[in-house]
């Protein structure tokens, strides 16, 4: 699967437009919502007993299309190509207290199947959430998308030790104090460096990774990972580690690997 459009791209802070439940909002902020249920990665308040805290929460134990999965085994197919299609922007960094997030103004937007879904944010998590044949990656870049009538989906990017990503550094050397809002003045992220070159995904029906777990998500996690250095996971874990949710039950959902360049 061929990039196609890929402009280089940096993302200012904006509103994200409340739809859905406010589903994107939850994703994005990760953290306490309007109605003021707590919920963490760890303890009482953490994945195993998100479904209790309230009622709105209710999918994280009861649903059954619920998100990260193990991508193991997948049917090969030759899919569409998703086309990129981002708009450079300034950058703005929101520590929401769970992780870094990156607000993207309106504008920037992938096509997939002919359906346009317009980038809202960009978040991560380390550990990686997914897994891949039960390989845990060191952490996991999320790109939310939301169409016009409210429908998700998510771009997901593994992140491997190895090389030093010099397109990280904006975002993550600049994460601030949790409540907090970066605006460097000059600073760019260029998001289209941040993807691999090959953007074949894998596919699958799913949900929100954090409450309230809305399902009815369209993940599509690259084959692909990018690499990041040692001393760059260390400065983003400094913020964050162990913000992932464990992997949920296939249910007997199918996955789907592109196999066409």
């Amino acid at each position: 699967m061929k990039r196609t459009n890929l402009i280089g791209i940096s993302l200012v802070a904006s509103a994200l437009l409340c739809s859905a439940g406010c589903a994107s909002r939850h994703h994005a902020t990760g953290g306490k919502p309007e109605h003021g249920v707590h919920w963490s990665y760890a303890g009482d308040t953490g994945p195993g007993n998100w479904g209790k805290l309230a009622p709105e929460y209710a999918l994280c134990s009861t649903g059954r299309r619920q998100s990260p999965i193990d991508i193991s085994p997948a049917a090969a197919r030759d899919l569409a190509n998703i086309s990129f299609n981002y708009q450079p922007l300034p950058l703005n960094v929101v520590n929401n207290g769970h992780t870094a997030q990156v607000n993207a103004a309106p504008g920037s937007f992938i096509t997939i199947d002919g359906e346009r879904f317009d980038l809202a944010q960009f978040h991560f998590h380390s550990p990686s959430e997914h897994t891949i044949r039960g390989v845990q990656a060191d952490a996991e870049m999320h790109l939310v998308h939301k169409s016009a009538d409210g429908g998700l989906a998510v771009e997901g990017v593994m992140l491997q030790r190895g090389a030093h990503n010099p397109a990280f550094d904006p975002v993550w050397n600049n994460i601030p104090a949790p409540g907090q809002t970066a605006t460097p003045s000059g600073a760019f992220v260029n998001a289209a460096a941040l993807l691999p070159a090959d953007t074949r995904t894998f596919r699958y029906d799913g949900s929100l990774t954090t409450p309230p777990g809305t399902e009815g998500v369209r993940w599509n996690l690259m084959v692909q990972p990018v690499t990041v250095s040692s001393s760059q996971l260390a400065a983003f874990r400094r913020h964050y580690h162990g913000n992932n949710r464990p992997v949920q039950a296939l249910n007997g959902r199918e996955v789907v690997e592109d196999v066409s360049p």
